[in-house]
């Protein structure tokens, strides 16, 4: 292939993509030592030129932020490195798996599953920092995983071999200027946590302060470019030739080697750490780290010390009087909060990144591996939730086509069913029984029936949800995290502005032009459990949505409820007094019966009230002060007239058939009425 200058740019740029494409491991057949003189053309995903040409990259180009195309052009002229590098991997694992499928024909004893476990977790980490983060994510469930498999994927997460202190001393030196005795007052001898990045030593600044120094382990970058290579190779294969893969795979490793590169720039680490903090530091029982700056490098980052106990230590907790479990709720609601309302999450929550300190509050560590979540998909995943809880399927699928799982033209009529055989099943009787898991593993087997493609964004979306269940059930093994959830997602409908949650509560609380009361009775009952759920809030943004240009549709189905519940509150009332003055007069006259109709809702009202008057901050004056300010209104003189008219409607409308049902069912007779006010009322009855 003759690529020159004197070609036109879009030319060019054609084609260097098509070398770029897969094609048995993606190396082209061509001399390896001609190949380094090629020219190598980064271009944009419309195919234009973003940078000028120059040579092949060479190994220290891979270093920084992750350019598939960089990597794919070093390698491509490398192509016995990377197949060497493919057999060291899949060898071990074929090796692995014989010996699992001998151990199963002659009886697996536990003497033999904990050798296993340990040979697999040797093999996790003489693969590499990529492998051993697929080691840590299976460490965190015990679902899963065995009991013995999951004592030794455990220590992935901060037990691995250091790397030699002299090479952390010369990384320390050449970011920070000077060598680590003239910088930290102490520093200790070895590292006490070795991770698959890095390895952090315990020290003291000059100035006083305990603090952790994490230092990056040598040849990183070009560790992990070639194996997220061979496994993009392998995605674009399986994309290519394994028709039932639909979804993007590339895209989606691409993701992942992203997130990984960010993670060792310990710069970017720091600042993500700050931006945590100043998101979600404030929240009770939330605990972020501080970072020193002029410690820090690209290599090298000096924080705060954290004296605390992994989540799954539950002894140690237990011994320092620590609920765990109110740690794991503490945990789920900064989940929440991360991925549904400010959109930046921790994409990396194993128990090594989780501790409980000493004073009961929940610390995050290792902010490398973040992510964001885009707002349209933010409002997406709260409405999927809205509508999986209350098994409305066709507003799933819909939510699905919105979250880009399912394209815009795809024919949803024989989704819906397959939905709600799906989750029926998964969903169990309520809320409380929902695991997200089973919600995965079903979503994953109905992925296979029909046209879904996985984002790229929700793989560490899922990651981060499957990993903080994992702990939690870890902790308490009848957890459930969208149980836990369900309360944050219910006050946000109730108080976000937002027109699609607007849109939502609306199809959530009305029905066929029916108001739904058991709807608003859970919604308001989950809301009140939230932490940070503010009722006159809600009172107050219901109030103003209400009686805005988007609220006319609510305003003229809501006007229908009040009429019915105003009517069987005064036909209660009504009969109550007719009953009691008829009573003491003397007269023999049966208890009034009320419609069931009626009686259902005046019970739902009443429940509603209660739970009004249950909820944290309830204050019946406020509620009474809003009465003016909603009068004032003009809408409200029209929602007014609209009211007082059907109730004259009906009550004309139940005289004239009390009336004539009176005069057919009875023979004219003289009936005394005494005093004259108990007739009227008798009359009206």
């Amino acid at each position: 292939m003759n690529v020159t200058n004197s070609k036109p740019a879009s030319s060019i740029a054609s084609v260097d993509l098509q070398a770029d494409q897969p094609s048995a491991m993606g190396y082209p057949d061509r001399d390896p030592a001609f190949a380094e003189t090629l020219p190598f053309i980064r271009t944009d995903e419309s195919g234009m030129i973003t940078s000028e040409m120059s040579l092949v990259p060479k190994k220290e180009d891979l270093a920084g932020v992750y350019d598939p195309a960089l990597v794919a052009a070093y390698y491509r002229t490398r192509p016995w490195q990377a197949w060497r590098r493919s057999l060291g991997i899949f060898l071990p694992f074929l090796w692995f798996a014989a010996r699992l499928w001998w151990d199963r024909i002659t009886g697996i004893s536990f003497r033999k599953e904990a050798r296993q476990a340990v040979h697999l977790r040797v093999m996790l980490t003489t693969l590499g920092p990529a492998f051993i983060k697929i080691g840590q994510a299976l460490s965190t469930r015990p679902d899963l995983v065995p009991p013995a498999y999951l004592e030794e994927l455990t220590k992935l997460q901060d037990q691995l071999p250091p790397f030699p202190n002299e090479i952390a001393f010369q990384f320390i030196e050449e970011e920070l200027g000077d060598r680590p005795d003239q910088i930290y007052a102490e520093l200790s001898a070895d590292p006490i946590a070795a991770a698959s990045l890095g390895q952090v030593y315990k020290g003291k600044l000059k100035t006083g302060e305990q603090v952790a120094v994490k230092v990056q382990r040598p040849g990183l970058a070009q560790n992990i470019a070639l194996d997220m290579y061979i496994l993009r190779c392998i995605a674009a294969w399986a994309m290519t030739n394994i028709k039932r893969v639909r979804s993007n795979l590339v895209a989606i490793a691409d993701e992942l080697a992203t997130r990984i590169f960010e993670e060792m720039d310990y710069t970017q680490e720091g600042h993500n750490a700050e931006r945590f903090a100043e998101l979600y530091g404030h929240l009770p029982d939330i605990y972020v780290p501080r970072i020193y700056w002029r410690y820090t490098g690209r290599r090298v980052l000096t924080m705060e010390w954290i004296s605390g106990t992994k989540l799954t230590q539950l002894d140690a907790i237990e011994e320092q009087g620590i609920d765990a479990t109110h740690l794991i709720e503490v945990g789920v609601q900064c989940s929440l909060r991360q991925l549904l309302e400010h959109g930046f999450f921790h994409a990396d929550p194993h128990p090594g990144n989780l501790l409980a300190m000493p004073d009961g509050k929940l610390a995050y560590l290792d902010f490398g591996m973040m992510s964001e979540v885009k707002p349209y998909q933010r409002y997406g995943l709260i409405e999927a939730i809205v509508h999986l809880v209350n098994r409305d399927f066709e507003g799933l699928g819909r939510d699905y086509v919105n979250l880009e799982f399912l394209s815009p033209d795809t024919d949803l009529t024989p989704i819906i069913p397959a939905f709600a055989e799906v989750f029926n099943e998964a969903l169990g009787a309520s809320v409380a029984e929902i695991n997200i898991k089973s919600i995965t593993d079903k979503l994953s087997a109905l992925m296979y029936e029909y046209p879904f493609q996985v984002p790229a964004y929700y793989a560490l979306i899922i990651r981060s949800l499957v990993t903080l269940e994992g702990i939690a059930i870890h902790v308490d093994p009848g957890f459930k995290v969208l149980s836990k959830a369900y309360p944050y997602v219910a006050k946000r409908l109730l108080t976000d502005p937002a027109p699609q949650l607007r849109e939502s509560l609306k199809d959530l609380l009305f029905k066929d032009g029916s108001f739904r009361w058991n709807r608003l009775e859970n919604l308001l009952r989950n809301a009140r459990s939230n932490a940070d759920y503010d009722l006159d809030q809600v009172i107050d943004q219901a109030t103003d949505f209400l009686f805005s240009d988007r609220g006319e549709f609510i305003r003229v189905n809501l006007v229908n409820e009040v009429i019915k519940s105003l009517d069987a509150l005064g036909q209660s009332a009504w009969r109550s007094l007719n009953y009691g003055l008829r009573e003491r007069v003397g007269l023999a006259v049966e208890r009034p019966a009320i419609s069931p109709e009626n009686q259902q809702t005046l019970e739902q009202v009443k429940r509603i009230w209660k739970i009004l008057q249950e909820t944290p901050g309830f204050d019946q004056n406020k509620v009474l002060a809003l009465i003016p300010r909603i009068l004032a209104k003009p809408e409200t003189q029209e929602v007014g007239k609209q009211i007082v008219g059907g109730l004259a409607q009906r009550l004309t409308a139940r005289l004239l058939r009390e009336v004539l049902v009176t005069d057919q069912a009875k023979p004219p007779a003289p009936i005394v009425y005494e005093p004259r006010s108990t007739g009227l009322l008798a009359a009206s009855k």
